[in-house]
């Protein structure tokens, strides 16, 4: 049977007034929730990676610690681990909550990968763990590496000579490229990235600044990727980092799941079946919010239930998912421009790999508009003195869609008669590296926001 065309979903979905595709066409903010989600135990065995693979790639990081500590003196104050804070959020609950005239959750969290040392985006997590997963296959099979070696030798002449000789190719929106180009470049790879139309100057000139080559494109994400895996196919020695499909990837951002666990145990914060964790991860192609949910659903099975925030321009995975047809279909198809404030996330075609593994575990994705993101970030700069960037702030309305979501939502997504004692996670996937300047134009637009929104 020939795989279904997107334009035929979309004529019959249109047909049929399907009230969601009607919404995404419009850029219009909507919650989706997903009734293909199931519960954890009932389909566990039947996934294709395990927490054993989330605690192997655990294991590899904590080797790494010491040649982290050694070569980024910023990750030494955690002993070479590459981890964010979390905290509470207190004055930007009842900010976000009153803009939006909801009511303050009970306890409102943000995990702080905007902080994130190296290069200050949820992508020091994925990007940094595939490199680090290709230098030390490298090691082994040139015999520079034996088992219980301490690997500050990966900052030692012989290790960089070898990797000199080999190249590192990626395509990214920004914050990927970001990562990949400074491990790389500080290992001795020859590392190009494939940046896309959106990508912010400011990141294409610090990753030239640390000597990676980057290769501008006048396309949107898509066009970067597949131009970044011809150029690693054509070049003997060279690895492509597929953000679209690697598990690699995944399950370097699987493991945040572990180190979540023990901040809220150290925060005495219960999680439970009876206390819910719901947590909101931005998306762009996939790969992060996916493997961190991917590991929460691992750690916490029902007692976590994991939600994905998307640009109104940019819904790519809810389109994938709510049409059955994930990386068969485009946002273009359906009329959208895919230009949006939050670059990370300006992503027109989802991962077909992360899509198909979401089905049984995401409850859902929501949407938010460009004006929504600018006053979100201004409302964190002025209540919790948070740098955070556009792509960073979708996961804050989250609350807000649960919330409002109705009985019968909250029926489907198990959350009926436990929300009250729920824990809300917000994850900040990236900021505190963007200049001040850029900040300021964020802020001042999201002033304007705030003004229009309180005018209507």
């Amino acid at each position: 049977m020939a795989p279904q065309q997107p334009h035929d979903w979309i004529a019959r979905a249109t047909a049929e007034q399907d009230s969601v595709l009607n919404a995404l066409k419009h850029c219009h903010e909507q919650l989706w929730i997903n009734p293909k989600a199931t519960r954890f135990e009932s389909i566990k065995s039947q996934l294709p990676l395990t927490l054993a693979d989330i605690e192997e790639a655990s294991a590899r990081l904590e080797r790494f610690a010491p040649y982290f500590a050694k070569v980024f003196p910023e990750t030494s104050a955690r002993n070479g681990i590459i981890e964010s804070d979390l905290i509470q959020l207190h004055e930007g609950s009842t900010a976000v909550a009153r803009l939006f005239a909801a009511e303050a959750p009970h306890r409102l969290l943000m995990k702080c990968d905007s902080h994130l040392p190296i290069s200050g985006s949820i992508k020091a997590r994925g990007g940094i763990y595939e490199v680090l997963c290709f230098a030390e296959q490298l090691a082994h099979e040139h015999g520079l590496l034996n088992e219980g070696m301490d690997y500050t030798c990966f900052d030692t002449a012989p290790f960089k000579a070898l990797f000199a000789q080999h190249s590192i190719v990626v395509g990214s929106t920004g914050n990927l490229g970001l990562s990949i180009g400074i491990i790389s470049a500080k290992l001795g790879f020859k590392v190009s990235v494939h940046m896309s139309a959106d990508a912010r100057e400011w990141k294409k000139a610090l990753l030239r600044s640390k000597g990676v080559n980057v290769v501008e494109h006048t396309s949107d994400y898509s066009v970067a990727v597949a131009e970044g895996r011809e150029q690693a196919l054509a070049t003997p020695g060279c690895h492509f980092v597929d953000d679209e499909d690697s598990t690699t990837l995944f399950l370097g951002y699987s493991v945040a799941a572990l180190r979540l666990k023990q901040q809220l145990a150290e925060q005495q914060i219960p999680v439970d079946e009876q206390h819910p964790l719901i947590v909101y991860l931005p998306c762009g192609v996939g790969g992060g919010p996916g493997g961190v949910a991917f590991g929460l659903k691992q750690v916490f099975g029902d007692a976590v239930h994991c939600f994905f925030a998307e640009p109104t321009h940019s819904p790519c995975m809810l389109l994938g998912m709510h049409s059955g047809l994930h990386n068969g279909i485009s946002v273009q198809d359906i009329g959208l421009d895919n230009l949006t404030c939050a670059d990370g996330l300006a992503v027109g075609r989802p991962s077909a790999f992360v899509g198909a593994l979401m089905d049984p575990l995401l409850n859902g994705i929501y949407t938010v508009s460009d004006d929504h993101l600018h006053a979100l970030v201004t409302l964190m700069t002025d209540a919790e003195q948070l740098s955070i960037e556009p792509s960073a702030a979708a996961g804050l309305t989250g609350f807000v869609w649960v919330q409002q979501a109705g009985t019968e939502l909250l029926e489907q997504t198990g959350l009926a008669g436990t929300l009250k004692q729920a824990t809300h996670l917000v994850w900040a996937t990236g900021g505190n590296m963007v200049p001040e300047e850029e900040h300021a134009k964020y802020y001042a637009l999201g002033q304007q926001a705030l003004k229009a929104k309180h005018t209507e």
